[in-house]
């Protein structure tokens, strides 16, 4: 016989069934013992006789023969009335370290991750990843429709992406190497190449020494790079069509997920695209809150967030136009607005989820900006060479996929939506 999950129950014609799952709850009343079995599609409830009860406990794997029998009080309107039963894993433990049958979580978040493969046993704290790993899907899913190849780079790299000191160092065969930041080189590398559009979905590092709700050490970047634009507006619009598109698709394939958290997503996505510099302003002259040099800082995008969806009515918005020294070596500069690049920041429910822009294709000019920024053009030889031989006008952008898991079900810190996080403090499990 072969195994039927919890969700496909009620289709399934057969009047008696195998189902496999973990014993999620017990109610014992003696003659009989109503039991809830828990797979990685939902719960069931079993009706089993005494002897066939064999001294269950919480979180035992068992397999269940039983036959389908109508039950209006019961979840599914249906429950199996249990013919046989195998333990197929044993328990071994005095106390669960957590109750993982209750809808509220007592244990804190460190206790949490601590007994992490525990923890995502909760059919809502498991929901976070059946809803990012369909945000995946549907990310990978636009991007295939419009022609995009899908690219995995090098982690370990030999020089800096973004610049500066947030790298972290590998001894590699005894040379001092790098994790990667980004794809930032190699995505505009494949461009060039001839792949034209291409995108990447793969961990990213970052030696920040920030220990709050919304820094990781390691996460999952969605990286996108796009040859023959305009300018970066063309991204932007690319940018909104994805987002339009995972929220459909989400919507299609987790309503259940999606409920859990009492979330309901839009049916469509229209973005404002701000100016820093009237940003800037707005915050100083509406709330008295004055940003730092070229950018504005967390208080400030929670601040903007809040008239933006006041305003405009949308839970994000495009911050355009950011300062020449406040972006990468390789990004674009604007021709019409002095010292200020083609890029931007995008901002949801108050958090940075995306940074993005056209970049510099001309091989001496992007030689002369290296130079400009005090960095040598033999430190990236294999980049800049590939200039050489006509690059198309380009540009991407990445999104932090735990960020934007975390925004779209308001979750309170971001170690909730990665599924083993690396942060300052925590190397295991």
């Amino acid at each position: 016989m072969e195994r039927t999950y919890v969700c496909e129950i009620m289709n399934n014609i057969e009047s008696t069934i195998l189902v496999r799952g973990w014993v999620h709850k017990i109610h014992d009343l003696g003659k009989i013992t109503f039991v809830q079995l828990r797979d990685k599609t939902g719960i069931v409830q079993l009706v089993i006789q005494k002897e066939l009860e064999q001294s269950l406990r919480l979180e035992m794997c068992i397999e269940v023969i039983g036959e389908k029998a109508l039950n209006q009080k019961a979840t599914l309107g249906v429950e199996l009335l249990v013919k046989d039963l195998k333990v197929l894993g044993k328990t071994y433990y005095d106390v669960l370290p957590f109750e993982i049958n209750n809808q509220k979580v007592t244990a804190t978040l460190e206790t949490q991750l601590d007994y992490r493969s525990i923890s995502l046993r909760r059919p809502k704290t498991r929901s976070v990843f059946k809803i990012q790993e369909e945000i995946v899907e549907a990310f990978r899913g636009f991007l295939r429709e419009l022609r995009f190849s899908e690219i995995h780079t090098p982690k370990i790299i030999s020089s800096s992406t973004e610049g500066g000191s947030e790298m972290f160092t590998v001894n590699y065969f005894e040379k001092r190497t790098f994790l990667a930041q980004s794809p930032q080189f190699y995505k505009q590398m494949m461009v060039g190449a001839g792949f034209e559009k291409v995108f990447e979905i793969g961990a990213a590092y970052r030696a920040e020494l920030h220990n709050t709700w919304r820094h990781l050490n390691e996460y999952i970047s969605l990286d996108v790079e796009m040859g023959f634009i305009k300018d970066e507006f063309d991204l932007m619009d690319l940018e909104e069509g994805l987002l339009n598109h995972v929220f459909a698709h989400l919507n299609k394939t987790c309503a259940t997920e999606l409920a859990l958290f009492n979330k309901i997503l839009p049916e469509s996505i229209k973005i404002p695209r701000i100016p820093l510099s009237e940003v800037q302003e707005l915050l100083l002259k509406e709330f008295g809150k004055r940003s730092p040099a070229g950018n504005i800082d967390a208080e400030g995008e929670v601040i903007l967030s809040k008239y933006i969806k006041e305003v405009y009515n949308s839970d994000f918005v495009f911050l355009t136009k950011y300062p020449i020294s406040k972006r990468p070596m390789y990004t674009m500069p604007d021709e019409e607005l002095t010292d200020m690049t083609k890029s931007f920041d995008l901002i949801y429910k108050g958090l940075e989820i995306t940074t993005g822009g056209q970049r510099i294709h001309d091989y001496e000019m992007l030689k002369a900006n290296i130079i400009k920024f005090n960095l040598k053009p033999e430190d990236f030889g294999f980049y800049l060479d590939s200039f050489k031989f006509g690059m198309p006008p380009h540009g991407g952008f990445a999104i932090g996929l735990e960020r934007l898991t975390m925004k779209i079900l308001d979750l309170e810190n971001i170690r909730e939506a990665t599924l083993l996080p690396r942060d300052m403090k925590r190397l295991e499990p």
